[in-house]
C-alpha cells in the first residue's frame, strides 16, 4: 500500500503543498476542504468569528471558504487545524473520513454535559479511525442491517416483545442465553460497536450515519450484564429509530415512546418470554414460594442480573408486582448468597474484557492488517484507536508471525 501516499500521515504537509491536495497527491476539491474545516470548527466548538480572528480575516471570508467559494490558504489552514485541535495532514487526507456526529449529539442534548460530550467527541473518532483504515486498505464495510421498523400506535410492550424474538429468529441465535453482543453487532449484524471506558453516568450512545453506517459505543467499566442490557437498548433504536441519535444515561426516565420500545425490546430479546417461563417452571417445579436460590439461577441461567431477572418475572406475571422492592426491603440478594448457591465463579468483568477487548474484532483484523502492509506504524495507530502503547502491542500480538507465515496459508479469494 506504499503507493498511496508514502506511508499514510507519517509526513507532514509541507508548506509548497498546495492547501487542496491530499497527501496522495489527489487533489480535494475546495468544497470538499471547506466542508471538512466546518466539522472541524463544529467538534471544536467554536463560531465563525472565533475562527475568523485565528487567521486574521473577517467572518465573511471564513463562511466563503467553508462553502467552498474561496480556496484556503496553506498558512491559514495550518492555523485553523491548531485552533480545531487536528492537524493539516488530518484535513487533507483523501482516506480520512470527516464525520458531524459530534454536533448531533450535542443538538440532542438540551444542556451542555462533559460526560456525554467527551463520549460523543469519542464515538466520533473511533468511527472516523475505522473508517480510515477500510479506506487506506481498499475495504467496504457490508451492512447486514434488519430492516427497520417503525413503532405503531398502540400496546409498545407487544411491538417490542415480537420484534425482539424476530431478530433473534433471523440471527439464528435459538433460545440460549446471550454471551457477547459486541459480536453479534459487529460480526453478524455490521454495526460499528466500541466498548471503551467512560464516565460511570454513560452506558451507551447510538448514531447512524450515511457515510458510516450504525455506530454504538459502550462503557467498559460498567458490569458484563449491564453491558450486555445497553448494547441491547442501543440495537433497539437500529430496528426502531436509526436516524435519531441516542444517548442513554443512568438518569434516563424511559418517558418517550422510543425510550420505553427500547427498554422492552432489551428485556425481551435478553430474556425471551417463552424461555423464562420455561426456566421458571423447571426451576420451581413441586414449590410453592418464590426464594432468593430460585432467583439467582434463573439470573445465572440467562446471563442478567438478579435485579432484571425480578423485573421480568413480574413484567411476565410470574411474580407479583413489587416483588423486586420487597427483595430490597428485606435485604436484597447478595453476593455472598450467590457464592453459596452457584460457588466461587470467575470475576466476569474481568473475563468480559479481556475477551472483547478495546477494540472490536473486526477493528482488530483491519488495523493488524494495516500494520502488516506497513501503512500505519505502531504509534499512528495508538493515535488513531485512542490506545497506549502497551495496548496496540497487545493488539498486534503474533501478527508478525501471521505475515512470516503468509505463503503457506491458503490464499483468500476475492
Amino acid at each position: 500500500m506504499e503507493q498511496l501516499f508514502g506511508r499514510v500521515g507519517r509526513k507532514l504537509v509541507h508548506q509548497e503543498m498546495d492547501a487542496g491536495e491530499s497527501m496522495s497527491g489527489e487533489r480535494l476539491t475546495d468544497k470538499e476542504v471547506g466542508e471538512r474545516l466546518r466539522l472541524a470548527r463544529e467538534n471544536a466548538k467554536l463560531t465563525q468569528v472565533d475562527a475568523a480572528a485565528q487567521i486574521g480575516v473577517v467572518r465573511t471570508t471564513l463562511v466563503a471558504i467553508e462553502q467552498g467559494k474561496r480556496r484556503v490558504q496553506m498558512d491559514e489552514l495550518q492555523k485553523l487545524a491548531i485552533a480545531y485541535r487536528t492537524s493539516a495532514n488530518a484535513l487533507l487526507r483523501r482516506e480520512a473520513v470527516h464525520l458531524d456526529m459530534v454536533p448531533r449529539f450535542r443538538k440532542l442534548q438540551e444542556s451542555s454535559d462533559d460526560a456525554v460530550e467527551a463520549a460523543t467527541r469519542l464515538l466520533n473518532d473511533l468511527v472516523r479511525a475505522e473508517v480510515e483504515l477500510e479506506n487506506a486498505l481498499g475495504v467496504v464495510r457490508t451492512r447486514n442491517y434488519p430492516p427497520e421498523r417503525p413503532i405503531l400506535p398502540g400496546d409498545i410492550r407487544a411491538q417490542a416483545e415480537q420484534d425482539a424474538q424476530e431478530l433473534r429468529d433471523w440471527l439464528g441465535l435459538g433460545p440460549g442465553p446471550i454471551t457477547d453482543i459486541v459480536s453479534i453487532l459487529d460480526l453478524q449484524l455490521g454495526v460499528r460497536v466500541y466498548v471503551r471506558p467512560l464516565n460511570g453516568k454513560v452506558s451507551g450512545l447510538f448514531a447512524y450515519d450515511e457515510t458510516a453506517g450504525a455506530c454504538i459505543l459502550l462503557n467498559a467499566n460498567h458490569p458484563p450484564e449491564r453491558l450486555l442490557q445497553s448494547g441491547v437498548h442501543e440495537t433497539a433504536h437500529l430496528i426502531s429509530t436509526r436516524r435519531q441519535p441516542e444517548v442513554l444515561t443512568d438518569d434516563e426516565r424511559f418517558t418517550s415512546r422510543e425510550e420505553r420500545y427500547a427498554n422492552a425490546f432489551q428485556r425481551s430479546f435478553i430474556t425471551p418470554a417463552r424461555v423464562v417461563r420455561q426456566q421458571f417452571a423447571e426451576i420451581t417445579a413441586g414449590q410453592s414460594h418464590l426464594t432468593r436460590r430460585h432467583i439467582i439461577l434463573l439470573a445465572h441461567t440467562s446471563g442478567v442480573s438478579r435485579e432484571a431477572m425480578v423485573r421480568r418475572l413480574e413484567e411476565l406475571k410470574l411474580a407479583r408486582e413489587g416483588t423486586w422492592d420487597w427483595f430490597v426491603a428485606n435485604g436484597g440478594i447478595t453476593d455472598d448468597q450467590v457464592r453459596q448457591v452457584l460457588g466461587e465463579l470467575p470475576d466476569k468483568k474481568v473475563y468480559t474484557a479481556r475477551a472483547q477487548g478495546l477494540v472490536p474484532p473486526r477493528l482488530a483484523l483491519l488495523a493488524r492488517e494495516a500494520w502488516k502492509k506497513d501503512i500505519y506504524s505502531e504509534g499512528q495507530l495508538a493515535r488513531l484507536l485512542q490506545l497506549n502503547r502497551h495496548e496496540v502491542r497487545e493488539l498486534l500480538e503474533g501478527a508478525e508471525k501471521e505475515e512470516s507465515e503468509a505463503n503457506e496459508l491458503v490464499k483468500l479469494p476475492h
